[in-house]
């Protein structure tokens, strides 16, 4: 059987501004501006790489630390500021209505993705969500992609990733899927492909549903 698994920041929940505005307030009294190249160089890494990437510019107190601050920031803002991509959320529920099983593959914690599908009413939809903390590597490893395949029980090689960013489709593909990129930000994307809007009948002509 085949399926489509969604990145979930970036794809479904326009919530990368809100993470960067904590990092930005977290790592300032530390010396560290979070620039436009920052942003562009972590998007669609996990917390940890984050961390390393900012602490190799100047000394930071421990990872957990530091991680516990930017999460009180943006956990704290999610409820009353976190807005979904209308395109990607009607693809989700479009797909799930006519029985594609979907899962979800996504660098944020455990904590942090519960919280935003509990905000957004998107948990129905999915039938295995898999967060960044669950597995041992993140991406561009294939790590998560393996285990979300395995568990919502859908074979790789005939399902497809929605993705934001190249890190996140080469952890994708290199887990067997085909993938293709929804550019919001204009990042560069490789030799993947790109689509401009999250489009379920596009999706359901690549899964051969049509």
């Amino acid at each position: 059987m085949n399926g489509v698994v969604f990145d979930f920041d970036g794809v479904l929940a326009d919530s990368e501004p809100l993470s960067w505005n904590a990092w930005r307030e977290v790592l300032l009294p530390h010396g560290i501006d979070v620039s436009d190249d920052d942003v562009l160089a972590c998007t669609g890494t996990n917390s940890k790489d984050t961390y390393a990437y900012f602490a190799a510019r100047g000394e930071l107190p421990p990872y957990g630390e530091v991680l516990a601050a930017v999460d009180e920031h943006r956990r704290s803002r999610y409820p009353a500021e976190l807005q979904g991509f209308p395109d990607a959320i009607n693809a989700a529920q479009a797909l799930a209505l006519v029985g594609v099983p979907l899962a979800i593959a996504t660098s944020s914690s455990r904590r942090n993705l519960d919280l935003k599908l509990e905000v957004l009413g998107l948990g129905r939809y999915f039938d295995a969500t898999v967060a960044g903390d669950e597995v041992p590597n993140g991406k561009p490893e294939p790590d998560l992609y393996r285990e979300a395949v395995r568990r919502v029980g859908i074979l790789p090689g005939t399902s497809l990733a929605v993705e934001d960013t190249r890190i996140g489709a080469d952890a994708a593909a290199a887990a067997g899927l085909r993938t293709v990129i929804v550019n919001r930000m204009g990042l560069d994307t490789g030799m993947h492909p790109t689509i401009s809007e999250v489009d379920p009948d596009l999706l359901l002509l690549w899964l051969g549903r049509t």
